[in-house]
């Protein structure tokens, strides 16, 4: 029998970028942990797809909303589908994001503009309009996805660092106000996971040498993110706010 610290039978959570990678690993963590679950994405198919994933083997309801976190009206169209959805929002996962690397002195505008809208704006303009509903009944978590890379960088990161740092500040100031209301704010800062952002740009030698790179001498896999996130969510997290939870095996312990 599972611990009742873990325990998110009742709750809802709403998790965006939800298809696949991270989003779709810590989503279906949650659904094993009882809560109901909304994912979202721009792409139809593999939302259903992975919604079909997610509820194998589960009784847990898991509803699926098409929304492009680039554009505000889809963001608030987001947020009041998905509380129709169960009747609430309990728990938001700040996930949706993207990387496109340049150097600085080719960094296009649109890149910059699309990497900070989606990776961070959006974050604000969801938490926005999920939070009322969580001051009103004195309990929420809200969990950002920065990155290792909002903590230190590589070259031709400059926007996707830069987005991923802001993530951590807004995590950290929304901490501030709402603790009072009994709501907790916290960020994931994933190290090197072979989802299909860093997978495109990376040929077979290259990934060696990143793993390389790593203590635990190789990448990360998505399923071993649910259970962080599931800690952020849950009572057993119950007083962790505020802060940055790596996960990164092991990758920023390293000096040189």
């Amino acid at each position: 029998m599972s611990s009742p610290l873990f325990d998110l039978r009742g709750r809802v959570a709403l998790v965006t970028g939800g298809s696949k990678g991270i989003g779709k690993a810590i989503a279906r963590g949650f659904a094993e942990a009882g809560a109901e679950v909304v994912i979202s994405s721009r792409h139809e198919e593999e939302l259903h797809a992975a919604a079909v994933d997610i509820r194998h083997g589960l009784e847990t309801g898991v509803a699926t909303i098409v929304a492009d976190m680039t554009r505000r009206e889809d963001v608030r169209r987001l947020a009041e589908a998905a509380t129709h959805a169960f009747g609430r929002i309990d728990i938001l996962v700040n996930n949706a994001g993207t990387n496109e690397p340049q150097p600085i002195d080719a960094l296009a505008d649109e890149v910059w503009d699309r990497t900070l809208e989606l990776n961070l704006s959006s974050c604000m303009a969801l938490t926005r309009y999920v939070v009322p509903q969580m001051k009103e009944r004195r309990w929420g978590r809200i969990i950002f996805t920065s990155s290792v890379l909002g903590l230190t960088s590589l070259a031709g990161r400059g926007s996707y660092s830069a987005s991923k740092s802001g993530v951590i500040g807004l995590c950290r100031a929304v901490a501030l106000e709402l603790g009072q209301f009994g709501i907790t704010a916290n960020c994931i800062a994933p190290g090197f996971f072979l989802t299909d952002l860093p997978r495109r740009p990376l040929n077979e030698q290259q990934r060696t040498a990143v793993a390389g790179q790593v203590p635990l001498g190789r990448w990360g896999d998505v399923q071993e993110l649910a259970g962080p996130a599931l800690l952020l969510a849950s009572n057993a997290g119950s007083y962790i706010s505020g802060s940055v939870l790596v996960v990164d095996g092991g990758l920023l312990a390293r000096a040189f």
